[in-house]
């Protein structure tokens, strides 16, 4: 993730949407590597809620976009890299899940102000 990326989608009890540094909108992005990037592995799991992975196109078709999940979703195990947890504010999460997109756009502007790595 990165700092000023806005999340275009936003379905609640399901996901969270972002990382289209093209145009903001979730039809772009590109990775540090170029246009796309191959899946790497898969030994990480979607054990629950928190859990941050790339979206892609297809097998082998990782940009910059990315989700985090608010629900259990196993059955993504082996379709989508898992890289990342949120490890706190989960109250954020619940307050994000209130700016539907279902009408294709957010309510409102959702977008990671800070983000880090921890050591």
């Amino acid at each position: 993730m990165s700092q000023g990326s806005p999340f275009h989608r936003v379905i609640p009890g399901f996901l969270f949407q972002g990382g289209d540094f093209v145009i903001g909108k979730g039809n772009r992005g590109e990775s540090i590597y170029g246009a796309s990037f191959t899946n790497e592995n898969f030994v990480n799991q979607h054990p629950g809620p928190g859990i941050l992975f790339m979206a892609n196109t297809g097998s082998g078709m990782n940009g910059s976009q990315f989700i985090i999940y608010t629900s259990k979703t196993e059955w993504l195990d082996g379709k989508h890299i898992v890289f990342g947890q949120v490890v706190e504010g989960f109250n954020v999460m619940k307050a994000v899940e209130k700016v539907d997109s279902r009408s294709v756009k957010t309510t409102k502007t959702v977008m990671v102000a800070d983000c880090g790595q921890l050591s």
